[in-house]
């Protein structure tokens, strides 16, 4: 019952964007015994979720609440994990950026954030990425997935975005080591592009990449 109770007032703290009211009720929570471990995944994963479906209808318009939720999210995490009794298993590691060219941020960060509250390592390389510095960084940090991000419809077609980065992968013998995720809003309007760019797969936001980016690195693995 408490951690119900826990759920809903995080939850409505986050759909309000408040920052300082998410952390009261966790702190709160914490103080009467809740752990850091269900901090995290009985209630920030499942508030995110909720969070999503809230706003899937108009996710657009919704952008800066989304990446405030994310945010808060992320942070949240970041500080429960500190206090996990034993150290916490990442599902994986992945390498994010802006296609190459594409100088859009929001997006992005939005998802960044909505990995780490799923305990994913997040690598982040910024924006107008190369598809050399995407391949290099996912070989420096032993990351199995490079997460493309594109705004634009031109900069995801780019034969210097996604497409470029696969042919460097099939290059040098990677494809089976380090799978391609690509999200934005040119991907939500044709949703068969990713396969035109040559990704693995795409996602519509950031709680479904954290479930692709999992499927990804356990199929990888078997």
């Amino acid at each position: 019952m408490m951690l119900e109770k826990v759920i809903a007032a995080y939850s409505e703290a986050v759909f309000d964007t408040d920052r300082d009211k998410a952390f009261e009720v966790i702190h709160d929570a914490i103080a009467q015994g809740v752990t850091p471990e269900e901090i995290v995944f009985k209630v920030v994963i499942p508030s995110m979720e909720m969070m999503i479906k809230a706003i899937s209808e108009d996710f657009d318009a919704n952008l800066a609440q989304h990446f405030m939720a994310s945010q808060i999210a992320s942070q949240v995490t970041d500080e429960m994990v500190a206090r996990f009794q034993t150290s916490p298993e990442t599902i994986g590691r992945v390498v994010i950026g802006t296609s190459y060219a594409d100088l859009h941020t929001l997006g992005k960060r939005i998802v960044s954030g909505c990995l780490r509250s799923l305990m994913i390592d997040v690598i982040d390389l910024g924006v107008n990425v190369s598809a050399e510095r995407f391949v290099a960084a996912a070989l420096e940090h032993d990351a199995g997935i490079i997460a493309i991000s594109s705004m634009m419809v031109h900069t995801a077609r780019s034969e210097r975005g996604c497409l470029a980065v696969r042919q460097l992968l099939k290059e040098r013998g990677l494809e089976d080591r380090i799978k391609i995720i690509v999200g934005g809003a040119p991907y939500t309007w044709d949703t068969e592009l990713y396969k035109v760019v040559r990704a693995d797969a795409w996602a519509s936001d950031g709680i479904s990449a954290g479930k692709v980016i999992k499927d990804l690195i356990e199929g990888m693995h078997k």
